[in-house]
């Protein structure tokens, strides 16, 4: 099997460790997390490790983030070695959010957990702020030998801290071994069929609070499993220094950026470092997250997620596009949280996804500034602002002087996008004068996830932000001339794109949303019609341009463009009644835009 996996490494698709996002043409959501593994099986079984026959392999999982060919291959690997199904092995860049996903299920099913550890105490694991803050209960115990573990009523884990991953001990009072590498991450070995319920939960919380081992790493893990030297691992703090630098360039903020392993692994420290901080500055006060019901997914998803494991938490819809007016919602869900004497935390993108649209950031500023009274006559608790700047990182929000210097804002960006160009998923932050305590907070719940960008990802955000600026703009020219020749050639279609004024204002992105015209009797046959209509665009484009045109959710790549319906993708966990059944497409820099024209040409041609 070993010498099986050393072939595979030399002949695996480039693909399978520079892609960050999935190819939907070859993606069956359904079978996500299966597939994959089962036909790497069949190649194994019959000793294939083609170059072409691995490129065919479907999809695994749906993104980077929760997994990606090499670490389905390392997870395999390991589950051989020690006799058990792939499925019961799970890798994570972080080495504490297995044990957080473990404590998270067990919070909601009233279930013990003891935590057992030989040697030194893991320095990475901070009980207090654990205990405190994420309300997660368990016992911690140092033991002398692992063969005489008592047995527990309730779940117990054991953490190596070796640097080996593939190892597994034997003894049957252990649920969880979590095997933990200095610099790799860690692997979580599920022990037994009574366990195999934690399996789907724990990839979940791998999806939402943070990532799967890097594809380098776990290739680094692989090499050195199959006993092939590998150079050490490089630390870099220059690298860093300098994305630090990069990102106080782009976003002209006041405080220092922290960069985290994905985007979500940053909103999630964001929400924990707030809750934290309403624990200790208004206690025993309601905290609550103001979400728009319509957004991305993982947004949506994490808030809820959060906010089902503390009782005094909880998520208000802030519908903010569409039908919906950005500062009327803020206004009137802030009288709300001030009528509660609540802790408002809000949670929007600017501009909005995927409607593409920018409020009036004046009266934005008046509403979050706005000076509210509690039932008892105080001053209402001020809210926090916290904006995801992913279709828009260069604009100056935070910038002193600012229309958002004046009230506690925080601003974040997906590092899959621009700032990376697509070649890796580390996420950063930064806040504005308001917030320099809050920042704080951030930091150390990043660092309590064990959530910071790995090495790698700082090298290539070093390399890629320097001409993100220049990315952004190019971009943007290919979307507004893709744009007006759609509004020129198909006048009945509805474009959700910022307008020129906006655009002059700093807002650059390069994606749009399409309202496809259409026709029917009913409002069922209409939306029927327009959702087939969706398919066929996007249909054409990617078989007509396969080099360049994707079916994928993606924004801010080096080059191509890319299709995607936000219902069925980026609003996965969405309820339905607020999902958008529309095209969303983005442009990058570098594409053949008017080969883009002629085939959408075609398309209206025959419409």
């Amino acid at each position: 099997m070993l010498n099986y996996i050393k072939e595979v490494l030399e002949n695996m698709p480039s693909d399978w460790l520079n892609l960050t996002t999935h190819r939907l043409d070859i993606y069956n959501e359904e079978l996500a997390k299966t597939q994959f593994v089962e036909q790497f099986e069949s190649l194994f079984n019959s000793g294939n490790t083609d170059s072409s026959a691995l490129s065919e392999l479907p999809t695994a999982y749906d993104y980077v983030r929760l997994g990606h060919p090499l670490s389905c291959v390392l997870e395999w690997a390991i589950a051989k070695l020690n006799d058990i199904k792939a499925e019961q092995v799970i890798s994570f860049s972080s080495k504490t959010t297995p044990i957080l996903a473990i404590l998270r299920k067990n919070l909601l099913a009233n279930r013990n957990t003891r935590f057992l550890y030989m040697g030194e105490n893991p320095q990475f694991f901070n009980v207090e702020v654990i205990k405190q803050v994420y309300g997660y209960h368990f016992e911690l115990e140092q033991v002398e030998n692992i063969s005489a573990i008592s047995s527990f009523e309730g779940s117990t884990i054991f953490i190596s801290q070796k640097d080996n991953l593939s190892n597994l001990n034997g003894n049957t009072s252990v649920d969880f071994f979590i095997n933990t590498h200095s610099q790799l991450g860690s692997v979580l070995i599920v022990k037994g069929e009574h366990n195999e319920n934690y399996i789907s939960e724990i990839q979940h919380v791998r999806r939402r609070e943070t990532i799967a081992m890097t594809p380098a790493n776990c290739l680094l893990a692989l090499q050195q499993l199959t006993g092939v030297a590998t150079s050490d691992i490089k630390e870099s703090a220059e690298n860093k220094d300098k994305v630090i630098d990069a990102i106080a360039a782009v976003t002209e903020s006041p405080t220092k950026a922290l960069v985290g392993s994905s985007g979500l692994s940053v909103q999630y420290a964001i929400m924990m470092g707030l809750i934290h901080d309403a624990q200790e500055n208004h206690k025993g006060k309601a905290i609550r997250f103001l979400v728009p019901p319509n957004c991305y997914g993982g947004t949506n998803d994490q808030a809820r997620r959060v906010a089902a494991c503390l009782d005094n938490v909880e998520v208000v819809d802030l519908p903010v596009d569409g039908d919906n007016d950005m500062v009327q919602s803020v206004d009137r869900v802030l009288n709300q949280m001030a009528a509660e004497d609540a802790v408002p935390y809000i949670i929007a993108e600017i501009p909005t996804n995927p409607r593409v649209e920018v409020p009036d950031l004046i009266e934005l500023e008046k509403a979050l500034s706005a000076v509210r009274k509690s039932p008892s006559g105080k001053t209402a608790i001020a809210p926090v602002f916290i904006l995801d700047q992913t279709f828009c990182p260069n604009y100056h929000f935070l910038r002193e002087g600012e229309i958002l210097s004046s009230v506690r804002t925080i601003s974040y960006a997906s590092g899959s996008k621009f700032p990376s160009g697509g070649k890796c998923t580390a996420g950063y932050v930064v806040g504005n004068k308001k917030t320099e305590n809050l920042m704080e907070k951030i930091e150390l719940h990043l660092h309590i996830c064990d959530n910071e960008a790995t090495n790698l990802q700082y090298e290539i955000l070093a390399k890629q932000m320097p001409s993100m600026n220049q990315r952004i703009q190019d971009a943007y020219q290919n979307t507004r001339e893709f744009v007006n020749f759609i509004q020129d050639t198909l006048p009945t279609a509805k474009i959700n794109f910022v307008s020129e004024e906006l655009a002059n204002q700093g807002f650059t992105p390069s994606v749009f949303s399409l309202d496809l015209p259409t026709k029917g009797n009913t409002p069922a046959e209409r939306e029927s019609y327009k959702r087939e209509l969706n398919h066929k665009l996007i249909h054409l484009m990617i078989t007509k341009i396969p080099e360049e045109s994707k079916y994928c959710v993606s924004y801010g790549q080096l080059k191509g463009c890319y299709w995607t319906i936000p219902a069925t993708s980026t609003q996965g966990t969405t309820k339905e009644g607020d999902k958008d059944y529309i095209a969303r497409v983005s442009l990058s820099p570098n594409l053949g835009l008017e080969r883009h024209k002629e085939i959408f040409l075609e398309f209206v041609e025959n419409i």
